[in-house]
């Protein structure tokens, strides 16, 4: 897995990638204690308003950044985003009242919004060999677990010697450390592409995507796990403080239990991938997030909730959480052309976390209002709809080669040159707006 560390653009990137998840996570900690010190027991509505901003920010601006991505400088568009998300940052610690913190989680997320979808894209054009790409995936899958992990270890240190408000400045540090790593190498030049109209550009990826089978596939188990995702980035301050009585220094415990599950799934998934087919491993991954919420919302109705059964749950609901999630780059880089790599990446960002738009505000609304045994049960049967839904959409046939006719293009077209009927894998593409009937 770490042999792709030896190609220094992809380390340096790899690195940065790392510093700014640090700074994420610290940010996410202070974030659930300001909501709850801003508003005491309705701080999971607070958060869950908060990361319900953030998603509006991701699902509105990536596909216009990802229309564009093209067209910039890739280095100077990444360092410049990291740049603007550090002065937001910087403002954070100051909050006093909830919307200013409202305002300043859009524009932060709205920069994250452009940034990440260029970061993702432009990885497969570091590393175009399949094998060394999928070890890339299982790495940052891994920066995300450990980010997880030591995150909320890091803050439980520092909580013990100063107040939450200095975790953002650690935020502040994440994203100046990746600008300065980002700009210490070369990244490949944009692909170029045929000159589209603005609409064409901005919604290419989206078409793309919703026209592919396996991708539509993936969104719908992005749902199963953005519902369990949200239960424990929105809910675990408040099953920790108010249900449990714990103290702050617990709820960074539980947030890296999830972590440690992640990170072990993340470990084990490159080798497991060798000779397993992407769909069963990541439906079976979803089925692990339904088993995980519907056994801890029976727990919640017959003994309340305790501190060893959720930190279980957690736990489990993180390994489920990253066999869905870690393959999905490989699905990516497998349906588009590179130069529409990026415009792809940006529909993912965009589709999954309005998956995640649905998820954060219904979660913290649950609980609020219906206490946990129903959030619990009610996110279980959205990320059943989402399992189901994988299966269903994804198509077992469709990662080899089909058969097809063009019809629709002259017979001296090149890509006919073979005849009009022929085989070979489907990207979705100019020459094959619509996916063949199998």
């Amino acid at each position: 897995m770490f042999s792709v560390l030896s190609d220094r653009t992809y380390r340096h990137l790899f690195l940065a990638q790392i510093v700014a998840l640090l700074g994420t996570g610290l940010a996410t900690i202070a974030l659930g204690l300001l909501a709850y010190d801003l508003s005491g027991e309705r701080a999971g509505l607070v958060l869950g308003t908060i990361f319900t901003i953030k998603m509006v920010a991701y699902v509105g601006i990536a596909p216009i950044a990802g229309a564009f991505a093209n067209r910039w400088p890739r280095r100077t568009m990444l360092v410049s985003l990291d740049l603007i998300r550090a002065a937001v940052a910087l403002c954070l610690p100051f909050v006093t009242e909830v919307w200013q913190a409202y305002i300043l989680i859009f524009v932060l997320q709205s920069a994250s919004a452009a940034f990440t979808p260029t970061f993702q894209a432009t990885i497969p054009d570091i590393l175009p060999e399949e094998d060394r790409y999928t070890r890339a995936l299982s790495l940052s899958r891994l920066a995300y677990d450990l980010e997880n992990i030591v995150s909320p270890m890091l803050a439980a240190i520092l909580l013990a010697f100063v107040s939450y408000q200095a975790l953002f400045f650690g935020t502040v540090i994440g994203f100046v450390g990746s600008g300065l790593l980002v700009v210490s190498v070369l990244l490949p030049s944009p692909q170029p592409t045929a000159p589209r109209g603005i609409y064409d550009r901005t919604t290419r990826g989206m078409r793309i995507y919703l026209a592919t089978p396996r991708l539509r596939g993936l969104l719908s188990l992005n749902l199963a796990a953005a519902a369990a995702g949200a239960m424990v980035l929105v809910n675990t301050v408040v099953l920790v403080r108010s249900d449990l009585g714990l103290g702050d220094t617990q709820v960074a415990v539980a947030l890296g239990t999830f972590g440690c599950g992640s990170m072990l799934a993340a470990l084990l998934l490159p080798r497991f991938l060798n000779n397993r087919a992407d769909r069963p491993v990541m439906i079976g991954g979803a089925a692990v997030l339904v088993a995980s919420l519907l056994g801890l919302s029976l727990m919640s109705l017959i003994y309340n909730t305790q501190w060893l059964p959720l930190l279980a749950g957690w736990f489990i609901i993180g390994t489920g959480f990253s066999v869905v999630m870690t393959p999905s780059g490989r699905l990516l880089k497998r349906s588009a052309h590179a130069e529409d790599r990026p415009a792809v990446y940006a529909a993912q960002f965009a589709l999954s976390h309005a998956c995640w738009l649905v998820t954060y505000p219904l979660s913290g609304w649950l609980i609020t209002v219906a206490g946990p045994t129903t959030a619990f049960a009610t996110l279980a049967i959205l990320a059943t709809a989402g399992m189901i839904g994988g299966g269903v959409l994804w198509t077992k046939d469709e990662t080899g080669t089909l058969e097809h006719t063009h019809d629709d293009l002259p017979k001296n077209h090149p890509h006919v040159q073979g005849g009009r009927s022929h085989r070979h894998p489907i990207v979705i593409d100019d020459y094959h707006p619509h996916w063949p009937r199998i």
